[in-house]
């Protein structure tokens, strides 16, 4: 049996600009940071003795003897890329929703790659892992999504990632002193708005009005040097990074008219005049996760406005995909 755990992630700056229609053109770069907050997977494959060839539990549970029968996407795709002649059982656990905005569905296939890998007893690099998964979401799938969400679940960090013309990319780390970034994970609050959406959906949108916003694209990806620089600058008030977050809000949600929604407005709103500096709903937009920059002394203040909505605590993590049980037994 193995077990992989794939954290999830949170974008701070240049989201939109790592669409392969933008940045094949353009170039690109985001700002993220992967959570102690991950996707489990377990696998094994499947003794020989069931009517079925195949078991796949999550919110479903599937019982199937070809994977072309597989409904789940991912996995239907994940395996026949793969090319999976064993019958395998795979079982997901999620400690966050999906559908949210923090990359669970790259996180889902990273961690089903990596598992498949190592359950062959095949080493993947983080880069391979990355790759790979774009290329099951992009061209497998076909879904509308970019390609920053699959390199933080692969690599995990707090990252520059920079997206080339010529269909390459750069994961560079973030170097901060350790207070710094303690003092940047003390200003941030995450917020589960209660509304799921399809993000496949609203990012078809995003970009097919890519030619009409190009001055905001450019201008987003911009902010991601701007916002390290804030970062690497003892002298910047960390506030300052609140504050282009709250400007990035206001150009994403201009992107596309499903980015926001007025319940959503109307809770970033609650959240500002209560003390929030900036913030942005993580992902396409829509629905799931709020992410708020609070000073510490006002962060009581914005519960108490938001107590309706889940607060989750969290802090980053370094580690990105990785096998956690490792069991080579045969059909264990």
């Amino acid at each position: 049996m193995i077990i992989t755990s794939t954290p999830f992630r949170i974008s701070f700056f240049g989201g939109g600009t790592d669409y392969p229609g933008w940045y094949r053109e353009h170039g690109g770069e985001v700002l993220a940071a992967t959570i102690d907050k991950y996707c489990h997977i377990s696998c094994r494959y499947l003794p020989p003795f069931f009517q079925h060839k195949h078991r796949i539990v999550y919110s479903q549970i599937e019982n199937v003897r070809v994977v072309e029968e597989i409904k789940h996407p991912a996995v239907r795709a994940v395996l026949g890329w793969a090319g999976c002649e064993k019958g395998l059982e795979i079982h997901h656990d999620g400690d966050l929703p999906a559908r949210s905005g923090l990359g669970s569905s790259s996180s889902f296939t990273v961690g089903l790659i990596h598992a498949l890998s190592a359950l062959d007893g095949k080493y993947v690099t983080k880069e391979d892992l990355a790759k790979n998964a774009i290329h099951v979401e992009q061209d497998i799938i076909k879904e509308n999504v970019g390609s920053q969400d699959q390199i933080s679940a692969a690599f995990g960090g707090f990252n520059r990632i920079e997206f080339r013309r010529d269909n390459t990319f750069l994961v560079s780390p973030i170097l901060l002193p350790p207070e710094r970034l303690q003092e940047l994970q003390d200003h941030l609050m995450l917020c589960f708005t209660g509304f799921s959406r399809n993000a496949s959906e609203i990012a078809k949108l995003q970009i097919e009005g890519m030619k009409d916003h190009q001055v905001d694209l450019k201008r987003m990806g911009a902010m991601v040097d701007e916002a390290i620089q804030l970062l690497q600058n003892a002298n910047s008030p960390i506030v300052e990074f609140g504050r282009l977050l709250h400007q990035s809000w206001l150009l994403k949600r201009g992107l596309s008219n499903k980015v926001s929604t007025p319940e959503i407005d109307a809770i970033y709103e609650e959240a500002r005049s209560a003390g929030a500096t900036g913030g942005k709903i993580l992902g396409a937009g829509g629905g799931g996760f709020l992410l708020l920059f609070v000073e510490p002394r006002l962060q009581a203040n914005v519960r108490e406005r938001l107590k309706r909505l889940i607060h989750v605590p969290f802090r980053f993590e370094n580690s990105g995909s990785r096998v956690v049980l490792y069991q080579p037994n045969g059909l264990s």
